[in-house]
C-alpha cells in the first residue's frame, strides 16, 4: 500500500474531489474529520486547548466552539502555531491508527485529506503523490464568502492565513483544476483515479513489509529497488 496525500486552500474544492473520490471506492483518511475525534471532552487534546484558550470557546455542551476558536486562531498566527502544535501530533498519531487499519485490509493505496499538508510536512516524506485541489484567487473568495456569510475583508484573511494555492501548486504531483464545473473537475478526477490504480509504487511497500518480517530485509529491499527502477 502506498499513501497520496490530497490538499488545498480554504474554499478551493478540496472536499468535493475528496468526495469524488471515496465515490470511486478509494479509502479516504480526512484530517479534519480526525482532529474533531481527537478534541472531543475528555481527551488530551481537549484538555490542553481549554487550558491555553480559557472556557470562553466551549459551547454548552462543553464541546469547543470551532468557529470561535477560528476566529481566534486566524486572527494570530502565534494562536494558530499553538493550537497545530497541541492537535497534529494528536492528529498523527489517530491518522497512523487508520493507515494500518487499511493496511492490514489489502488495500493498493489510501488518500490523506490533509488542509495543512505542506505548511507542516510531517506528513510529505511519508506520501508517494501528492495532489492539490486549485481554483484561481477571484473564485475562491467568491465561494468563501458565499459558504460562510463572510465580508471580502474576512475573506481575505481567512485565504492570506493559508501557504498560498500558487505556491502549493507548485510542491504538488498533481494537480485538479477546480476553477470551472463540476463535470471538469471530475473528469480530472478520474484520470487521477486510473493513474492511481495503475500504479505499481505498491509493491514496493508490500516487498519491503514481507522482507521485514522473514528477517530478509536488506536482500529483498535491494532486489525490489532493481526491479522497479
Amino acid at each position: 500500500m502506498f499513501l497520496v496525500g490530497l490538499t488545498g486552500g480554504i474554499s478551493s474544492g478540496k472536499s468535493t474531489v475528496s468526495s469524488m473520490l471515496r465515490e470511486l471506492g478509494c479509502p479516504i483518511i480526512d484530517a479534519d474529520v480526525v482532529a474533531r475525534k481527537v478534541a472531543e471532552p475528555h481527551t488530551r487534546a481537549y484538555s490542553r486547548i481549554v487550558y491555553h484558550f480559557g472556557p470562553e470557546i466551549l459551547l454548552e455542551n462543553g464541546e469547543i466552539d470551532r468557529q470561535k476558536l477560528g476566529q481566534l486562531i486566524f486572527a494570530n498566527e502565534e494562536k494558530r502555531k499553538l493550537l497545530n502544535s497541541i492537535t497534529h501530533p494528536e492528529i498523527h498519531k489517530a491518522m497512523l491508527k487508520e493507515i494500518l487499519y487499511y493496511f492490514l485490509r489489502g488495500y493498493r493505496y489510501v488518500v490523506l485529506d490533509v488542509p495543512l499538508l505542506f505548511e507542516t510536512r510531517r506528513l510529505t516524506q511519508f506520501l508517494n503523490h501528492t495532489v492539490v485541489v486549485y481554483c484561481d484567487p477571484a473564485t475562491q473568495l467568491s465561494r468563501l464568502m458565499q459558504r460562510d456569510g463572510l465580508t471580502q475583508e474576512q475573506a481575505e484573511q481567512r485565504v492570506a492565513a493559508q501557504m498560498p494555492l500558487n505556491e502549493k501548486r507548485g510542491l504538488a504531483n498533481h494537480v485538479i483544476e477546480n476553477s470551472g464545473s463540476r463535470e471538469d473537475t471530475h473528469r480530472q478526477v478520474l484520470r487521477l483515479h486510473t493513474k492511481l490504480e495503475d500504479s505499481m509504487d505498491f509493491l514496493l511497500v508490500r516487498v519491503i513489509a514481507i522482507a521485514a518480517t522473514t528477517g530478509l530485509g536488506g536482500i529483498l529491499l535491494y532486489a525490489a529497488k532493481i526491479l522497479l527502477s
